[in-house]
């Protein structure tokens, strides 16, 4: 990207943005955004199947390849990373990234801190987003699991014919 004084320099050169994104929703496409504006080049980590059932507890909803797929078709995303390992730090010596992007729901929590420890060591920068709070995969999976339970009659007598 440039303009008349010549290209745009971002802040960083090659950022990271990892998630399960599932249920891809507009607090994906923010962070998405936002991040893209801070860098040169994005990297979305998608995390696998198993790794997203091991953090969240279970599988996500719409399967790995077509969850990279449509991150891979934002954009704001220049790379999709399949992300298999728990450790960001070995993420980082496979990609090779300036900075790793998050929510700011993590900020000051453990699991940040620890990011932040982790990437401080090795130059990296953690910087976070504004969560989307009025929207996240984990209410929409709660929706969807409530129109799936099974419809009981009502306590109303059917008559026979």
């Amino acid at each position: 990207m440039s303009d008349l004084r010549g290209p745009v320099r971002r802040p960083y050169r090659v950022g990271y943005a990892p998630g399960a994104y599932d249920l891809f929703h507009i607090g994906h496409l923010n962070i998405l955004r936002h991040a893209r504006s801070q860098c040169d080049y994005l990297v979305a980590g998608v995390v696998s199947d198993e790794m997203a059932e091991r953090a969240k507890g279970r599988r996500p909803m719409i399967p790995l390849v077509e969850r990279l797929e449509i991150v891979r078709s934002v954009k704001y995303v220049d790379a999709a990373f399949v992300e298999t390992v728990p450790d960001k730090v070995e993420t980082w010596r496979q990609v090779r990234f300036d900075v790793l992007f998050k929510g700011d729901d993590w900020r000051g929590t453990p699991k940040g801190d620890k990011l932040e420890s982790d990437f401080a060591a090795v130059g990296v920068d953690v910087v976070y987003f504004p969560y989307t709070v009025h929207t996240s995969s984990t209410q929409l999976r709660r929706a969807l699991d409530a129109l799936a339970e099974p419809i009981l009659p009502d306590a109303v007598t059917v008559e026979r014919r």
